[in-house]
């Protein structure tokens, strides 16, 4: 099995695994009514990628088999277009709205494959190897993964291996014949009651001495002793006319706890060296998940603005203060799409073959874009404003008694019935407003790590690139030049006064010319 239909994806999550939500046990997350919406939604993904084809199926280069376009290692700049294009078409497919559908952890792990000399540094080429054939059997099972990757904070002015945070922190407590045995809890599993495998790599550095720390492995979720503890859920059972997020794109978020989970060997990449593990993140990582995340990112921005735009239509808004604030949402829009192009343009080869964007521009775009989607949802409450709340449902539309009066009282500007202006508003609503809105901008404004330790990590890699020398050179130019501009005698005096009188005199000609 190459690729899955939604149908087996299903199956494959009736594995017995623990999953908690609100006290509760959920015996099938394909069922139980406050996630089976998630799951399908995710059969559906699955289904949309193998009806589609090319370019999200593609044949894996190494066995030849049908593959997700999401598992592609780019070894050429035709590599990384073909992949733009099949992350892009998944990424439409949702309207930028799941934030870990399956093709971002597959992009993540092709990296780590593909950069395999990072991995198998210092002695660690067996562990750099089980990766690589882990990736191989995801590949072939088409699994969905999630990841782990920040240990919970009990201590915020303890260090993350000092005292009750260390003592929480996933790390190893004990070696066996067949693998290693963790324990600790780590946060935020996204996606995590519907995948297959839940996979621990590096997150933050850690310190040198940290060696139980300092893991990586997968395991699949159903592994004893592994708990996953959901937050409420946001999912609703309401139409997708009334709710078109709610009813569909709850991801979930869990809380996992690992209560002595025995890893076998063949699943672990990493074990004890804190050297790997706060290196592998800094080459190549960003260059190449940044790719997916830019591009979920334009597409959602994209759909923002289509979707205020038709808003103000519907309402015959045109003044100034609404032009602007559309403007606005363009300007994030545009602003993304020119840092995703320039990554791409300037793309070129960091080792291994393995051939990935420029991950200048994604430096830039990783603290400003927690700050733009939340701007962009105040933005939509701001021209929203009443009627967000003012919006009859999919049945006040098709009840008998109220159809004509709806119809007749909220109706839109021109030809636009009450049941589109209902539906735009109803799903900006549900976009920014609702539960699930708003959870969606909490995870808009950290999931990509806080805009200000972002900020701080762009200047550090700036200081590091060493290109900056423009003052130096103006320095150099000032030292060079031994006449001060005010100096009468300045020899370029009569030069400058000959190119201005050349200037106004070619100024003159050109009215003349054109019959002013």
């Amino acid at each position: 099995m190459a690729t899955r239909t939604g149908k087996e994806y299903l199956e494959g999550l009736r594995d017995g695994r623990q999953i908690w939500m609100g006290g509760e046990r959920i015996e099938d997350v394909t069922e139980h009514p406050d996630l089976a919406a998630g799951a399908r939604t995710i059969a559906q993904w699955y289904d949309m990628c193998a009806s589609k084809g090319y370019p999200l199926i593609i044949d894996d280069p190494d066995s030849g088999e049908p593959m997700n376009i999401s598992h592609l290692i780019p070894r050429s700049p035709e590599d990384l277009a073909l992949r733009h294009r099949g992350l892009e078409t998944m990424a439409r497919w949702h309207v930028g709205m799941l934030g870990r559908s399956p093709d971002y952890v597959n992009v993540s792990f092709a990296g780590f494959a593909g950069l395999s000399s990072l991995w198998a540094a210092n002695g660690n080429e067996e562990g750099a190897a089980r990766l690589a054939e882990f990736r191989r059997q995801v590949i072939a099972g088409d699994l969905a993964l999630t990841h782990v990757l920040i240990n919970p904070t009990v201590d915020k002015s303890a260090g993350e291996a000092v005292g009750a945070n260390a003592e929480v922190a996933l790390h190893k407590v004990a070696d066996t014949r067949n693998g290693i045995v963790v324990s600790g809890a780590r946060v935020l599993a996204t996606l995590a009651p519907f995948a297959d495998e839940i996979t621990v790599y590096p997150g933050q550095p850690i310190p040198r001495d940290a060696q139980p720390l300092a893991l990586a492995f997968s395991v699949p979720v159903s592994t004893p002793g592994i708990k996953m503890i959901c937050r409420d859920s946001y999912s609703t059972k309401r139409s997708s006319f009334d709710q078109p997020f709610s009813s569909r794109f709850d991801e979930q978020d869990a809380f996992v706890i690992f209560d002595n989970v025995e890893v076998p060997l063949e699943r672990v990449f990493l074990d004890g060296d804190t050297e790997i593990y706060n290196r592998v993140m800094t080459k190549g990582w960003v260059a190449n998940i940044m790719q997916q995340t830019t591009i979920r990112a334009m597409v959602k921005l994209q759909f923002a603005y289509e979707l205020v735009a038709r808003m103000a239509a519907a309402i015959g808004a045109n003044d100034p203060t609404t032009n602007q604030y559309l403007g606005e949402i363009w300007t994030y829009y545009e602003l993304t799409r020119a840092a995703l192009r320039a990554a791409e343009a300037d793309a070129h080869y960091f080792g291994d073959g393995v051939f990935l964007c420029d991950d200048r521009p994604f430096r830039a775009l990783r603290p400003t874009l927690p700050k733009w989607f939340p701007r962009v949802n105040e933005i939509i409450k701001t021209l929203g404003s009443h009627n967000l709340l003012a919006v009859p449902s999919a049945g006040d539309l098709s009840d008998p008694e109220l159809k004509p009066l709806v119809e007749k009282y909220m109706a839109g500007a021109g030809s636009t019935t009450a049941k589109e202006r209902s539906r735009l508003y109803r799903m900006a609503w549900d976009m920014v407003g609702s539960s699930l809105g708003n959870r969606t901008e909490l995870y808009e404004r950290f999931y990509l790590a806080s805009s200000a330790r972002m900020y701080q990590v762009a200047h550090f890699a700036a200081a590091q690139d060493g290109e900056f020398d423009l003052l130096d050179e103006f320095v150099s130019n000032l030292e060079a030049s031994s006449t001060d501009l005010y100096d009468s005698d300045h020899p370029w005096t009569g030069t400058v006064e000959s190119t201005r009188m050349t200037h106004s005199a070619a100024e003159q000609t050109s009215t003349v010319s054109s019959g002013q």
